[in-house]
Parts: structure tokens; sequence; C-alpha cells
């Protein structure tokens, strides 16, 4: 039987492995009727804040997590509450989602973009480091694909670090969680990620209570502990009890679905022929939410559209740096980052999730190893 067409994302395959408990927990909400800041949420930041930093005081009591509504309100809700603001600078990476940057413009301040390291793709700390100036209030480096981005440098030079975490559920620096490693980080749970929600969702987390405190006031319209009392002026964005419910079933599989993707991403390095793997840094415990190969930019579309005629799908994970972006050409930043101009031509994400069977696996395979 053919394995052939291998879309790039499925979400069917997981749905009907997890069917039983997922149709349980949400009607479990539905039963409750109560749908925004309930127990589901309260439950589901307390679990991942024990999954993720268990010997945390704060996070790993869930005092650190702060469910939001979506992996931009966390950035943007993370960074205000660092404080920054109109006119201030975030130094950040151009290989990311727009998201990123969406989340910095949301709040005023501006993105200061830094290059890329060559091998791993994600932001070079160095580079960074020499993009800081007097209005800088944040660094965002994001650990992109699953890869840790190196931290070190960034931790030790006094200013706040916000991870973004969107594609590193599970991933480690030094042997350490991201997440646990800077001022704050945010986490998206959109469907696609190492942790999905059935929708969007998100979470800050943080090991300062004070951090934690303004963040889960600002996600509720800056409302303090009396009701109706407004502190601040925040905004709407709670993560809702159906999709806290539908996480907390999943995180309680997310272990075994990281160990796939790893095993997947062995099963690629070793079949893979003509072009270049994605590496895994020494610092780094990937947990591979994309796998992302390169080649010739000349042959990278020309690569993508051979395996569209055989049904496997791909993406570009980004095809256009941030600092290239149409939107933010009043930044005059587009001549910045030639590392990531060059590497944007030659990326290509194959298909990468737990379901992905090895005959699936091996077939993607020979179809890139046939591409001539």
């Amino acid at each position: 039987m053919s394995t052939l067409p291998i879309p790039f994302a499925e979400f069917k395959s997981q749905y009907a492995t997890l069917r039983l408990e997922i149709d349980v927990a949400i009607q479990s909400v539905l039963d409750a009727g109560w749908f925004v800041l309930g127990e589901q949420g309260k439950a589901f930041e307390q679990e991942f804040g024990a999954w993720l930093a268990p010997r945390s005081p704060v996070i790993g009591s869930g005092e650190g997590v702060v469910g939001v509504g979506s992996g931009t309100d966390a950035i943007a809700l993370g960074l205000r509450a660092l404080g920054v603001g109109v006119g201030d600078e975030v130094v950040t990476t151009p290989l990311t989602a727009f998201p990123t940057v969406a989340a910095i413009r949301q709040l005023g301040a501006i993105p200061v973009f830094a290059d890329i390291q060559p091998e791993t793709l994600c932001l070079d700390p160095e580079k960074a480091l020499e993009r800081v100036g007097p209005k800088t209030k944040a660094l965002v480096p994001v650990h992109l694909y699953g890869q840790a981005a190196d931290l070190g440098p960034l931790l030790e030079c006094g200013i706040p670090v916000l991870e973004d975490c969107a594609q590193s559920h599970g991933t480690r620096w030094e042997g350490r969680m991201t997440g646990t490693l800077g001022a704050i980080a945010a986490f998206s749970f959109y469907p696609t990620k190492n942790l999905g929600a059935y929708g969007d969702g998100g979470a800050v987390a943080t090991s300062d209570p004070e951090l934690a405190a303004r963040v889960r006031s600002l996600r509720n319209y800056g409302e303090g502990s009396q009701r109706y009392e407004h502190l601040v002026e925040g905004v709407n964005s709670r993560l809702d009890e159906l999709q806290a419910a539908i996480l907390r079933v999943k995180l309680r599989h997310l272990e075994v679905s990281l160990a796939r993707r790893r095993e997947i991403a062995a099963l690629y390095d070793t079949l893979l022929q003509g072009v270049e793997r994605p590496c895994e840094a020494p610092y780094s415990h990937h947990t591979w939410h994309l796998y992302v190969i390169r080649t010739d930019a000349t042959r990278r579309d020309a690569l993508r559209q051979h395996l569209a005629e055989r049904g496997i799908g791909t993406q570009i994970h980004y095809p256009i740096p941030q600092n290239r972006q149409p939107a933010l050409a009043h930044l005059n930043q587009q001549d910045t980052c030639p590392v990531a101009d060059r590497e944007a031509g030659r990326i290509l994400s194959l298909p990468l999730y737990p379901e992905l069977t090895d005959e699936q696996i091996a077939s993607i395979a020979e179809q890139v190893n046939t591409f001539r």
C-alpha cells in the first residue's frame, strides 16, 4: 500500500488516539457550565508548571504560569510586565514568525533585528549584543524549530530576556528547560505546536511572582484581587476552559510525543541524502517541532514542487526574514541580517509529527533523494 499522500500537518490521527480522554474532558467543561477563568485553567497552569519546572517553588506550583489567549499575547504581556512600552527597543531575531514582531509592535516598541547563527539558525548572541543600545529594554531570543537558542551571553548581559518558546515545549538548554531561564517566557499552544490546543492559546511562565501577578492582572483587563477594580489598563487575553481541558489531556502524553519526534528526526538523519540536514547544538536538547533541511537556493523551490507533485506537503519557515517584511519597511533595517537573508532562501520544512509512520518517513526521504 502506498504511503502517499503525506500532508505537512494532520490532526485527525492524534485526536483519534486521544478521543476518549478528550471527549470526557470537553464534556466535563460543558457539564460544569463555566467557560472562562475556571478550575480547568487553574489546573492546567499548575500541571504545566509542575511539568516545566517541578523544583521551582513559583513555576512548579503554577503560581508562575499564566494562561493567556495566544502565544502572541504571551509575548506582549510578558514584555509589558517587564516594563516595555512605546519607543523602547527589543532586540530579536529576523528568522521567526511574524507574531514575535507583532507582539513587540503591539506595545508601540521597536524590534531591532540581529542576525542568526548559520549552524542553528537561531539568534546569534554576539550579534544581538552588538545591537543593544540605550533604548534596549528586553531581548527576545526564539528557540527556533525546537532548537534552544544560545542563551549564555544574553543571560549575563543585564538586560531582561523574554524567551519565545512557541516552538520549544520540552527543549533544554544546558540541561535546563527552555522557559525557565530568562526573566520571563512565552509559550504558544497553537494546534501545530509540540503541545497544541484545538484553537488558540498561550501561557506566560516566570519564576518571579511579581511578574506573574502583573501578567495575571493584565490578561483580565488589569483587574486586581477585588472584582471590578482595575488597577491598570489591561486587555482581554484568557485561556478558555475548553482549551485548558484539552491541553491537560495532551500534556499527559507530551513526553511520549516528544520522544517520537526525536525518533522521526533520527530516521530522517539516517535516510536523507543530497541536502543539508539540521543540527542539534551541543548545548541543546532538540525537540524537533520542525525538521528543516537546507539546499541550494536555486533548487529549493523546485524540490518543493517535486515533493508536492508526489503528494508530500512542505512549508518554508520562514521565506521572508522579518526585517524585510513590507509592513516593517519604515524601520529601515532591511540590510542588517545577511545570514538570515541567505538562509531564508535555502530552508525547507519536511513533515514531522508523531503520528507519521517510519514507512512514510522513508517515502519522503526517497522522494527527496531522487530529486535531481
